[in-house]
């Protein structure tokens, strides 16, 4: 048994974080139903990699879905959400405050017709403020929680994580909440209300080590470099490049007896841990003639044998070939309908020692119309006339 098995989820949203947060609960046995747009759907269909008329990104985030393609600006729209939520356990949106609302399908409205409902809404910035009605992409909450800037340290401009790195993060602070107002609900039987902001959300992230140098305000406090300066480093071979982090004496001790330069530990500028700080651009470049006189793979051997965290940086193929994701059964390859063959990577968490299955394919827009609609009891006439009606459409 999945741990939501019997979690019954309604998602309202476009683009990656609410859609990355639903599939996590389908992933983990949750029922998700996607309301769509009755025009073109979840733009991100169409963003990247594709075929059949769905992109890699939707399929990436949308599996184990039903989609329901619905017009929620008609009222019989309405009316079918509030049908829905009587027997729906989370409600997922990712709107600017108040479009919900606007629609009479807010928080209040709906937790009204049933009191036990986890109304979850993701938002850029909060729903109050200056930027509350701004539009958020994850380039831009990364530059104003700090990512940008953490990033750039040390070079001539602020950069950006290439990935949806604050999409993501949102969507995993979006699946914490819920199942502790789960957890909460089995205690109280009540349901509960959950604002949370990508811009949060990033910020609690990326705060624990990225501001360290900001929490401590006492004039008193001794302020070290950050833990980038000292875990994070690249170095070159001859055939390519390894990344190794010698966080503690013992780790540098390896490091240096690895390359056969222990000497160094006497040199009188690196001889002591604030010295080392202090000298670690003199030592890196000291090192650099000595890293490039070994091949890659003998170097990692010799690091690891002397108990120093290290790794060759990977490309694309080499990452996913590595033999620890074949150990960890982290990754398959399935043929979708549309999609043909495919590869996924599953769910990261075990239980009980066992990897989840994956959930079922994404859905086709408007692939669950028909199924959703009998499941609340709408008979074969009263959907035809709901399709003639322009409210639902099946997928094309």
């Amino acid at each position: 048994m999945k741990p939501l098995e019997g979690i019954n989820v309604l998602e309202f949203s476009t683009m990656v974080t609410a859609s990355f947060a639903a599939m996590m609960m389908a992933e983990q046995g949750a029922g998700v139903i996607k309301v769509e747009p009755i025009e073109l759907g979840d733009p991100m269909r169409f963003l990247g990699s594709s075929k059949g008329g769905i992109s890699a990104l939707f399929a990436n985030c949308n599996r184990g879905k039903k989609s329901l393609r619905m017009d929620i600006k008609a009222d019989e729209g309405k009316e079918i959400v509030k049908e829905l939520i009587r027997d729906t356990d989370v409600l997922l949106c990712n709107f600017r405050p108040g479009v919900m609302d606007g629609l009479g399908l807010g928080s209040e409205t709906l937790r009204s017709v049933n009191p036990r409902l986890i109304y979850a809404a993701v938002s850029g910035f909060g729903t109050k403020g200056p930027d509350r009605d701004t539009p958020a992409y994850d380039p831009v909450i990364q530059a104003q929680s700090g990512f940008a800037a953490v990033q750039g340290q040390g070079k001539a401009a602020p950069e950006f994580v290439r990935n949806l790195t604050c999409d993501k993060v949102t969507a995993y602070t979006a699946c914490q909440a819920v199942t502790a107002a789960l957890f909460l609900r089995e205690k109280t039987g009540e349901g509960q209300h959950i604002d949370l902001s990508m811009m949060d959300a990033g910020l609690f992230f990326l705060f624990p080590d990225g501001f360290m140098h900001r929490t401590l305000l006492d004039d008193d406090a001794e302020h070290g470099p950050p833990l980038s300066e000292s875990l994070y480093d690249l170095v070159e071979t001859k055939d390519g490049g390894v990344t190794l982090a010698a966080a503690n004496e013992a780790q540098m001790v390896g490091m240096l007896s690895a390359i056969d330069r222990l000497s160094l530990m006497a040199d009188e500028r690196f001889n002591s841990p604030e010295k080392l700080v202090d000298n670690i651009d003199e030592f890196r470049e000291i090192l650099k003639a000595d890293f490039l006189k070994f091949e890659t793979d003998d170097l990692l051997t010799k690091l690891k044998e002397n108990d120093v965290p290290a790794a060759k940086c990977l490309n694309y193929e080499e990452v996913l070939e590595h033999p620890q994701y074949a150990a960890n059964d982290s990754i398959d390859v399935f043929e979708h309908p549309i999609l043909g063959n495919m590869r996924r990577v599953k769910s990261a968490p075990q239980f009980g020692g066992k990897r989840l299955e994956p959930a079922s394919d994404c859905p086709a827009h408007g692939e669950h119309t028909r199924e959703v609609l009998e499941q609340i009891g709408r008979s074969k006439e009263e959907v035809a006339a709901l399709v003639d009606q322009g409210v639902v459409r099946f997928s094309d």
